[in-house]
């Protein structure tokens, strides 16, 4: 994707120059570097295995449920920053161990309960779909509207993982 956007963005300048200065005016450089960074981090903390150990130590427990509501917080925790298509690649193998038996949770329910966990924080001004959301807002204060996305995302960080946890798992 990249590639080819920067190979279309070199044809476009070639072919009007002149239109050149007042398109890059208009490109939302905080909000790129903000996901640029983040997205490094998350990568280093991934190939540090700080996303594995994280995800293993928590499907060690002895508890499935117990087990399943954290995996929901740490998908929900991580995707606020990063790809939650990655996120849930990532985790929902990792949760095999207690989907199956008697003794473990519903997978069906799980996954739900995962996947509704690790998109629902996207609006996070740190994920890219926030970060854009944030870029695009015209006709208000930008610092405002950043602090609000930043309260919105990290309650529903900490709230939806419970709630789909108990709606999808528990009952």
């Amino acid at each position: 994707i990249g590639f080819v956007s920067i190979t279309i963005g070199l044809l476009l300048t070639l072919m009007a120059p002149h239109l050149q200065k007042r398109a890059l005016g208009q490109v939302s450089w905080p909000e790129i570097m903000l996901i640029v960074g983040v997205s490094t981090y998350v990568g280093v903390m991934d190939k540090m295995g700080t996303i594995d150990f994280v995800g293993h130590s928590v499907a060690g427990l002895t508890s499935p449920l117990i087990a399943a509501l954290l995996l929901c917080f740490v998908g929900a925790v991580v995707s606020a920053f990063a790809s939650s298509t990655a996120v849930l690649g990532s985790l929902i193998p990792l949760a095999v161990p207690f989907l199956q038996g008697d003794a473990g949770v519903g997978a069906i329910g799980f996954i739900a309960a995962m996947a509704v966990s690790s998109t629902i924080v996207d609006v996070s001004p740190f994920s890219t779909n926030g970060a854009l959301v944030l870029a695009n807002a015209r006709g208000v204060d930008r610092d405002v509207f950043f602090r609000q996305l930043m309260v919105y995302g990290a309650i529903v960080t900490l709230v939806a993982p419970v709630v789909v946890w108990f709606l999808f798992v528990v009952l």
